[in-house]
């Protein structure tokens, strides 16, 4: 009979911490959530103030009779679900599953699972912190409201089965309102100028790019500008008028928060959210490793804090000193955003001297990799800057300017651990000694013509840092949020961008015509506000869904009345059925716009909607096909594949291509 029942979320975590505990204690997997709001239903009675009807998640049933088992038999009960409000909320709901043994239990939390941190959570029992739990249920029953609300409108309107979502419409919404700014973005010229000079003693090139005239900034905007300044400097002397040198330090970013692990993974490693958020919690939750046992390798991955414990600092401190020696080492300090919850620390390893290398065969491909990420953006944080000897030179040809600057790398500090992007990587850049005065060479001056672009489609990376800068969503949010509106099909990518697709802007146009108040960043970032006000106990739960439900309510109303007679009508193609000869209607499903006929359930027949591109296929001269897999990402296909043409490609014809 175990003295002590300790339950945690999932096997990975109850398989690390079952080894630090000793044989008296069990510990079990709750799986997750073991109760939660109905699916067939709203499943919150409003008229008993919002009150949450909780059920028991189906197919938990022999786990629920596994637990109450075990409970019963033993003295002490310790719930150690996720140190966070949704791991508040699993252990709030597991309490009350066990209410017979309400005397036993207390509630344990740890930020790393190492053998210290975990025992010496089970010394510092507490109790189950409501507020955290309100902060999660307020998030709950809001989010179903306007879901299970505004999802209605859809039907009556677009199609049956379609849904909203408070965070995820208002994504939505950011990157249909990105599309429409790419769509409507009028290019303005611009024009630069580039000489190409040779410094006469060491007969070293180099490039100065033309700024002004009489040190006034000077933009050019047409190729009669450009032949002016041309003309005025045909020849022109190019002599050095002054030269700045000095030093310049990089210093290292904080360690990553889950929001900046997002975009670096993204971004270095290729890595979507939802593949960095799994991959993280395998090394939160335990890896095994010979000799060790399975060990927890990285701190809890959902954080906006980049906070790190002193032990941390000191095993840091050392692990840097033996590797680079004592002038690469810097105890660093990160502050904390404004709004940061700060409840744990920074994401980190666990332990300094479990390299990425000396543990690579112990990890997949993918582990490594994220491991490695997070490893070395750690310890670059408590590195020394980065040093630069700069030089910046202005050149005068006749009464107009050119500037060149150039680095060299002095001392690579937190670089020769951990290199941030471009800046990082482009560390040689000198200029050759040049004096005031001096004159140089011309070998050639290069006009060069360019256009303004537009902004950029969102990525995944910067979804979540728009997202964060604007206060909409939290750690835990950013990657289902994105990955609902992807299953969804209200976007899709292609290659790494954020496209919203025909479905995605139809729903965005109605919820933000009927719903301007809920669809909305400002609302959205507020109602985070109040989650973290809930959390705090600075604000009741209840009461918050009280004030918004009024108002959303007379809007429901509203739409409701306006939409009544409102009947869906699907739009008529020009393409007729051969099965019964109807004109076929379009249709919308899971992968996006298709065709079927209206005689349905007497007729089936459906077709799809074949999108081409105006380019011949490369090989033999046909119409290429656009066509997307399952996963929603586009390719190029030839007509004639794969009867007479091979042709198939993930881009466009005419660039670098990689087969499907």
């Amino acid at each position: 009979m175990a003295d002590k029942l300790v339950i945690v979320e999932s096997p990975a975590k109850a398989n690390t911490i079952k080894k630090f505990l000793g044989g008296s204690t069990k510990v079990m997997a709750s799986m997750g959530h073991i109760r939660d709001l109905p699916k067939s239903k709203l499943g919150i009675a409003i008229e008993k103030d919002f009150e949450p009807e909780y059920i028991n998640i189906r197919g938990k049933g022999n786990l629920i009779k596994e637990l109450k088992k075990e409970a019963k038999k033993a003295k002490k009960i310790y719930i150690a679900t996720d140190p966070d409000r949704e791991g508040e909320a699993i252990a709030w709901h597991l309490a009350k599953i066990l209410e017979n043994e309400k005397e036993k239990i207390t509630r344990v939390t740890f930020n790393e699972i190492t053998k210290s941190a975990v025992k010496k959570a089970i010394k510092e029992p507490r109790e189950i912190d409501t507020k955290l739990v309100d902060a999660q249920q307020a998030r709950r029953v809001l989010d179903r409201i306007v879901g299970y609300k505004m999802s209605p409108v859809l039907w009556k309107k677009v199609k049956r089965g379609l849904s909203a979502g408070r965070v995820q419409s208002v994504a939505v919404k950011m990157i249909v309102k990105r599309e429409e700014e790419i769509n409507n973005f009028v290019p303005e010229e611009y024009w630069n100028i580039v000489a190409n000079l040779k410094h006469t003693k060491s007969k070293k090139d180099f490039e100065a790019k033309f700024v002004g005239k009489n040190g006034e900034k000077l933009e050019i905007h047409s190729k009669k500008e450009v032949d002016n300044i041309l003309n005025d400097i045909e020849k022109a002397k190019y002599i050095v008028n002054e030269v700045k040198k000095g030093e310049k330090k990089r210093n290292p970013s904080p360690p990553f928060t889950t929001s900046t692990m997002q975009q670096e993974a993204s971004k270095k490693i290729n890595f979507t959210l939802r593949k960095t958020m799994t991959i993280a919690q395998n090394l939160y939750e335990g890896i095994k490793i010979p000799g060790k046992g399975t060990v927890g390798l990285i701190t809890y991955m959902r954080t906006d804090s980049t906070r790190i414990s002193e032990e941390a600092r000191a095993s840091a401190k050392e692990q840097i000193i033996n590797t680079f020696g004592e002038e690469y080492y810097e105890n660093r300090y990160f502050k904390a955003k404004k709004d940061a919850q700060d409840a744990h620390e920074a994401i980190r390893p666990t332990y300094a001297d479990l390299t990425p290398a000396s543990i690579k065969e112990y990890l997949n491909n993918d582990q490594f990799k994220l491991y490695k990420l997070i490893y070395e953006r750690f310890m670059a944080s408590q590195m020394a800057a980065a040093v630069y000897n700069t030089m910046a030179v202005n050149i005068k040809a006749n009464e107009y300017d050119f500037k060149a600057n150039g680095q060299s790398l002095k001392f690579k500090g937190y670089m020769a651990m951990y290199k941030y992007g471009k800046k990082d990587e482009q560390e040689e850049n000198m200029l050759p000694e040049l004096q005031e005065k001096e004159t140089l060479k011309l070998n050639k001056l290069e006009p060069k013509q360019s256009f303004t672009e537009p902004p950029p489609r969102y990525t995944e990376a910067s979804l979540v840092k728009a997202l964060e800068e604007k206060g909409i969503g939290r750690p835990s949010t950013y990657s289902p949020t994105i990955t609902t509106i992807l299953v969804r099909r209200y976007i899709q990518k292609e290659q790494k961008q954020l496209v919203p697709t025909e479905l995605g802007t139809i729903v965005n146009k109605l919820l933000v015509e009927n719903f301007t108040d809920v669809i909305n960043e400002e609302f959205t970032a507020k109602i985070e506000t109040q989650f973290d006000e809930i959390a705090e106990g600075h604000e009741k739960w209840k009461k918050m869904i009280r004030e918004f439900y009024g108002p959303f309510e007379k809007t429901i109303e509203k739409v409701e009345k306006e939409l009544e007679h409102v009947e869906l009508v699907d739009e008529v193609s020009d393409v007729k059925c051969e099965k019964c000869g109807r004109m076929m209607v379009y249709k919308y499903g899971r992968y996006g716009k298709f065709l079927a006929c209206p005689g349905y359930p007497e007729c089936k027949n459906t077709k799809a909607i074949v999108e081409t591109i105006e380019t011949p296929c490369p090989k033999c001269g046909g119409t290429i096909q656009i066509r997307r897999t399952k996963k929603g990402r586009r390719y190029y296909i030839c007509e004639n594949n794969p009867d007479s043409c091979d042709y198939i490609s993930w881009n466009e014809p005419g660039k670098e291509n990689k087969k499907p």
